[in-house]
């Protein structure tokens, strides 16, 4: 029968820009506004509650300072780790409602406690900004895939010493737009990866080469984190950074399809979705069922 469904909250803004002065980032609202869409009931599972956020205060912060809101961030990576540890030892498939991209960090954290597992990266952009390829850095939700493969400040990518919590091997890169700024650092890394343009050319292609590539003996299993922002502007403009290029709602659900049906597939989260930015409703409704046509219909 497979294993059962679990749906977790995690609402953190912490690693985003204020979209305007004296404004916070609005993605710690959208584990509500996909719950509302009946979510948990369409998928099957059941709750496993919310892991509650620090407060969004970047203090007197400036450019230079490293990631803002790090200390909170590091705080709130061993909450969530300890809450999704705990429902993967019991052989849970987690669904991590988001949240921005730094809530990688938990359950990367988590699964580097249990064992060795890879991880499945779909961004409009690579997220692997760091000191050595930008100015400097901040906003962690841009750094993610960067600090979970151990680049970046130890208070972030060294927790319990366990950097990193992805290899660079066991990690696969999807959905990043042709001006991509750090392609560079993706090719220096051997991390295998797929523009946008690639994967609306052949989703199916695109799903075969990470499973090929993630499937293996050396590996416990992996994740797949899910910035919505891989899909066009157009069709998803609630999202803090809307690009053109992007995949359309179909190209998404046949790319999710096969590698959530994985049986080495673990988990699954969601995020930057801003109900702020999406004031009929119209996208959440959208983008659940997206969500619920790439799940298996059993696990």
């Amino acid at each position: 029968m497979g294993r059962d469904r679990v749906v977790v909250d995690g609402p953190s803004n912490l690693g985003l820009r204020p979209p305007a002065p004296g404004t916070v980032p609005g993605c710690y609202k959208m584990a509500g506004a996909v719950r509302d869409q009946r979510f948990l009931e369409r998928i099957g599972a059941a709750d496993a509650g919310c892991v509650t956020a620090p407060r969004y205060d970047r203090g007197d912060w400036k450019p230079g300072d490293g990631v803002f809101n790090a200390a909170a961030m590091a705080g709130y990576t061993t909450k969530l780790a300890d809450r999704i540890e705990k429902l993967l030892a019991e052989d849970r498939f987690v669904v991590l409602l988001g949240g921005e991209c730094s809530n990688l960090l938990g359950p990367a954290l988590a699964l580097r406690r249990l064992g060795r597992y890879g991880v499945v990266y779909l961004d409009g952009h690579s997220d692997l900004r760091t000191v050595d390829n930008d100015e400097y850095v901040g906003a962690a939700g841009g750094e993610a895939l960067a600090l979970v493969t151990g680049r970046g400040q130890d208070d972030l990518t060294d927790l319990e010493q366990r950097k990193p919590y992805v290899r660079d091997t066991d990690a696969v890169m999807l959905g990043y737009r042709e001006d991509e700024a750090y392609l560079e650092t993706l090719g220096e890394a051997g991390i295998p990866h797929w523009s946008a343009l690639d994967v609306i050319e052949d989703p199916a292609a695109a799903a075969a080469g990470v499973l090929s590539h993630l499937e293996r003996d050396d590996l416990d299993g992996f994740w797949v984190h899910l910035d919505v922002d891989i899909l066009d502007a157009e069709v998803m403009p609630a999202v803090d950074s809307p690009d053109p290029g992007g995949l359309q709602h179909e190209h998404l659900r046949e790319l999710l399809k096969p590698i959530l049906a994985s049986p080495r597939c673990v988990g699954f989260d969601i995020g930057i979705f801003d109900p702020d930015l999406d004031p009929d409703g119209r996208y959440a409704a959208e983008l659940t069922d997206t969500l619920v046509a790439s799940l298996p219909a059993n696990r």
